[in-house]
């Protein structure tokens, strides 16, 4: 990454910041609504552009992410009276500008003295009705903590040793590399924001990710497992609106299945909105198909266990190999090699090599000035 590479991009997260304070500024004196949201679409509109100004894979995709995605999607339900922005009224500016647009969700821990949900008979365990389907939180939580992180940086750094030796390697094991480094890189700056919003704010936060690859079906993958901010943000944004309105045609039970499918219509919109921005070539539209595909599955997936009032399932280990083995074979088919037809890898790895010179220079450098060397 060169110098006006991070120019660029901390001039670009001043002004992020500085049209996130107007919104704090406003949600005092604008009654929400239409009134609110007329005042927070220019902040919207600017979130889509300021991306373009980035041409690093790095700090422009996850510049994109956090602010035309998760920012664009928190502002449009904070128009409202609704969201993570609008649920604490006394909320500082510090903490509504990290819950605008950063991956986070604050964890609401238990009452003290109060028994655990699985210890409280009064107190159920929690049930949530993503998808369309009421189901229980997993009682397993996910595997976080330094050492869990740590693996999986070392992880991504022999996965960029590998690529040295790409020409001796068959593209189609390349494509399998590619899958576990964007997985490992996306848990990882993820986590890493988390945690520097708990260093700098003091807020516990929930982790990204829950263990994908032993989900069990569509729906467990991507409503418990996978990327779940980006879950919790299209569930109120577009699954329930979606939900409510059909609800008054075909009645709420059957309104949960086009709910569900619009959910993924709008996330496919937005993939390939990310993919522009980190390529910035015409899309191909085999992101859209990728996620709609999904969509139209989980969708029949859902009716199915309707129709069968989950009488009858697969093992675990079955569907769990047939669930993960669907979105690999997918993924290969239409989603990974987007990241070569925009060359995005290529770029990817020359700003590895940068910043491993600019690491090994400033290494010789300490070393060269250190007493006894």
């Amino acid at each position: 990454m060169e110098g006006a590479e991070m120019q660029d991009f901390i001039e670009v997260w001043l002004e992020v910041i500085i049209s996130l304070c107007y919104c704090y500024a406003i949600r005092n004196i604008i009654p929400t609504g239409f009134k609110r949201l007329l005042f927070v679409l220019p902040v919207v509109c600017f979130f889509f552009y300021l991306p373009l100004n980035l041409f690093s894979p790095h700090l422009g995709g996850t510049t994109a992410f956090f602010i035309s995605w998760l920012a664009n999607f928190k502002l449009l339900l904070f128009a409202f009276g609704k969201g993570p922005l609008s649920a604490d009224p006394s909320i500082s500016l510090p903490l509504f500008v990290a819950v605008s647009c950063l991956p986070i969700k604050i964890r609401k821990n238990p009452p003290p003295n109060k028994p655990l949900n699985h210890q409280n008979k009064e107190n159920p365990p929690l049930k949530s009705h993503q998808n369309g389907q009421i189901k229980e939180n997993p009682s397993r939580k996910p595997r976080e903590g330094p050492l869990n992180y740590a693996i999986k940086g070392i992880a991504v750094a022999m996965l960029v040793r590998v690529y040295d030796y790409s020409e001796y390697i068959h593209p189609k094991f390349i494509l399998v590399l590619y899958a576990f480094h964007i997985y490992f890189f996306l848990e990882l700056t993820l986590a890493v924001s988390a945690a520097l919003a708990r260093a700098m704010l003091g807020i516990e936060l929930e982790p990204q990710f829950n263990e994908p690859y032993l989900s069990t079906s569509l729906q467990d993958f991507w409503g418990k497992r996978w990327n779940l901010m980006v879950t919790r943000i299209l569930h109120p944004t577009v699954y329930e609106p979606t939900r409510n309105f059909f609800a008054r045609v075909i009645g709420r039970e059957l309104a949960t299945l086009p709910a569900v499918f619009g959910t993924f219509v709008v996330s496919a919109v937005m993939h390939e909105l990310m993919f522009y921005y980190l390529g910035r070539v015409r899309p191909t539209w085999d992101i859209s198909a990728f996620f709609l595909l999904h969509g139209f599955c989980l969708t029949a997936e859902i009716a199915l266990k309707k129709a069968l009032n989950q009488k009858w399932q697969l093992p675990r280990l079955l569907s769990g190999f047939l669930t993960v083995g669907f979105v690999m074979t997918t993924a290969f088919w239409l989603f990974l090699p987007k990241f070569i037809q925009c060359r995005i890898d290529v770029r990817a790895f020359e700003e590895y090599a940068a910043l491993g010179a600019y690491v090994r220079n400033a290494s010789e450098s300490v070393l060269r000035v250190w007493p006894g060397h």
